[in-house]
């Protein structure tokens, strides 16, 4: 059964009406939990789809909370961080940063995947095709938009370079798709790797990573050229999803997830305090070193703390989401994954752009420099949800399947490569 499945029919959201609104809307909710509880296998494992949901929150908890503007005298909004200014919010971002457990997750369900496609005898290349398809929609569907609102925009008077930093955003996250697509289609390199040396198979990606921060950071550093660092970016995010393959192929239990907790703990800290790695697990405007992009050994580091502790939680968040109205909002989560993460920037956009209108909105359009800001930012966090959730409303549908075959089907793919190609170049600076 698939989430659309899972999906409450209009007759479970339709509260009755009665004296007490609030008390009215409390038992629609609680119906509607109650039937997408009832209507879900037994056999789901609710535990990973959880996971799943919780690192999907932190993609958009962690841009709103650790990403801001400026405005400059003309009134053009500009990318800041409170990092920069800031830097004891540098911790927040390792409880923020859950691409580990995202990867993790994703090893995990991509081989029971593509075990069970290859169980009833469908090939590796469709289910790659499937899962390439799930990807791209939504990704084709936001860039399309934004290249259609771009010149809309900019007839209306949005100056170009709040265009610029709004395209910024949107784009930013969508590199995660590319490296996952990239990581998925070698499954089953991944499964066969798994199933010969068990975990120890994402030891080679950990050294590698090592050994190419050394070369970068090291004694002779200076002699190396910068372009050595891309070679981190595909082990060093495949190293949480070889972990989530060996998991999904029972060769990874309890006594190694004690052994990726204590051990990525214990690096992260050396890490941090022998090696003076920068705290921030996300890019810090002006810093010259970056644990992100591409990912460093930290990273890596906290993927394996963050992998073993997911590991070895996974009873508990499974029982805790036999509760229906814990369980309901997984499943919502899930069903809009691809949403939250191509829409949740243009929420924030949204409302920052309206608010420049307006010249200077303290948490919003106001220089990220002092505790205020925090405090403001925090209130504007309940205004970004609401728009992504209206946002998402209509953008969900780029996640449903588009139709094959048809004249129409393929003209409108086209139109959307088309846009999407135009919105990447506008969006990289190239216009």
């Amino acid at each position: 059964m698939t989430y659309a499945e899972l999906a409450p029919s209009p007759r479970h959201l339709t509260p009755v009406r009665r004296p007490a609104p609030l008390r009215s809307a409390r038992r629609a909710l609680h119906r509607t939990a109650a039937s997408i509880d009832a209507r879900t296998p037994a056999h789901r494992d609710r535990a990973i789809d959880g996971l799943r949901a919780l690192a999907l929150l932190a993609v958009p908890a962690g841009h709103w909370l650790l990403g801001g503007f400026t405005l400059d005298a003309g009134g053009a909004l500009h990318n800041a961080s409170p990092l920069s200014a800031l830097g004891f919010l540098a911790p927040l971002s390792w409880f923020l940063q859950l691409l580990g457990i995202f990867f993790l997750v994703g090893g995990y369900a991509s081989v029971l995947s593509y075990r069970r496609t290859r169980e009833r005898g469908g090939s590796t290349a469709g289910w790659l095709r499937g899962r390439v398809a799930r990807l791209g929609r939504p990704v084709l569907g936001v860039t399309a938009v934004w290249a259609l609102l771009i010149p809309l925009l900019a007839a209306l008077g949005v100056p170009g370079d709040t265009l610029r930093t709004g395209s910024t955003l949107v784009i930013q996250p969508l590199w995660f798709v590319g490296v996952y697509t990239v990581i998925t289609a070698l499954t089953p390199l991944c499964v066969r790797a798994a199933r010969r040396l068990g975990a120890w198979s994402a030891v080679p990606l950990l050294g590698t990573v090592a050994a190419v921060d050394l070369l970068r950071y090291g004694p002779y550093a200076d002699a190396v050229p910068s372009w050595l660092s891309v070679l981190n970016i595909l082990p060093g995010w495949m190293f949480a999803y070889q972990l989530g393959v060996c998991w999904g192929e029972k060769r990874l239990g309890r006594r190694g997830a004690w052994l990726l907790l204590l051990g990525g703990a214990a690096l992260f800290a050396v890490l941090l305090l022998a090696f003076h790695y920068p705290a921030s697990m996300v890019g810090v405007p002006g810093e010259v070193r970056t644990n992100s992009h591409p990912p460093s050994l930290l990273v890596l580091a906290l993927a394996a703390a963050q992998s073993g502790a997911a590991i070895l939680l996974r009873d508990r968040i499974g029982a805790l989401l036999r509760r229906p109205a814990l369980w309901a909002p997984v499943v919502v989560i899930n069903l809009s994954a691809m949403t939250i993460l191509c829409w949740h920037q243009t929420a924030m956009f949204a409302a920052a752009a309206t608010g420049a209108t307006s010249g200077e909105v303290a948490g919003l359009t106001t220089a990220p420099d002092s505790p205020a800001w925090i405090a403001a930012r925090a209130l504007w966090l309940p205004v970004f949800a609401v728009l992504l959730v209206a946002v998402g409303r209509y953008a969900r549908r780029f996640e449903e399947p588009w139709g094959t075959g048809t004249r129409g089907a393929r003209v409108r793919r086209a139109a959307a490569g088309v846009l999407a190609a135009g919105f990447a170049v506008f969006a990289l600076g190239w216009a």
